[in-house]
């Protein structure tokens, strides 16, 4: 289980990163796009997981030797993508106005890495609703608390989100190879 609590940390850096992004440059409507966000972030963190579990029940009767090195390579690339990232401008720095539309390409953005991570899933011995659903909930919260956190500091914090989570995923990434 706490495996799980380490990933839906690491994937929701991303929705994080965005999340404070998006706050610090519409502070006048904090409370609603929290909300927003949080629902947008946290219901495809935690669905887009899932599906990358389900395409990797189907594929592991045939990869099934190689799965732990498919599973460390895409952590690895999602973890350096996310450092990377970390390191260039924000995917919301030309956003003028927040509408739904919006909000779903940047949660189907930020929820990519979280459907191919969900590929080692299969890889750990838990339940996988379990699993996608504390990811979901841990986006929820990280995305909420994002926009109020962008809102009040700006986004200093913003790049050091995602780059702590590129880390930690390199690491589970690591963890899944060696062990």
């Amino acid at each position: 289980m706490l495996e799980v609590i380490i990933l839906a940390l690491a994937l929701s850096m991303d929705a994080l990163a965005v999340s404070i992004g998006l706050g610090s440059k519409h502070v006048l409507n904090a409370k609603s796009l929290s909300l927003s966000a949080a629902i947008y972030f946290g219901v495809f963190q935690g669905i887009m997981p899932l599906i990358g579990y389900l395409g990797g029940q189907g594929l592991f009767g045939l990869i099934g030797s190689f799965a732990h090195w498919i599973a460390f390579i895409l952590l690895l690339f999602i973890g350096a993508k996310m450092v990377f990232e970390a390191m260039s401008e924000g995917i919301e720095e030309g956003i003028a106005k927040i509408t739904s539309r919006v909000m779903l390409v940047l949660a189907i953005a930020t929820s990519i890495d979280a459907m191919a991570a969900g590929f080692s899933l299969t890889l750990m011995d838990l339940n996988p609703f379990l699993a996608c659903l504390i990811i979901g909930i841990t986006t929820f919260i990280f995305s909420f608390l994002g926009v109020h956190i962008g809102a009040k500091t700006g986004t200093w914090l913003e790049s050091k989100a995602e780059l702590i989570g590129g880390i930690v995923l390199i690491l589970i990434g690591f963890k899944i190879l060696l062990f």
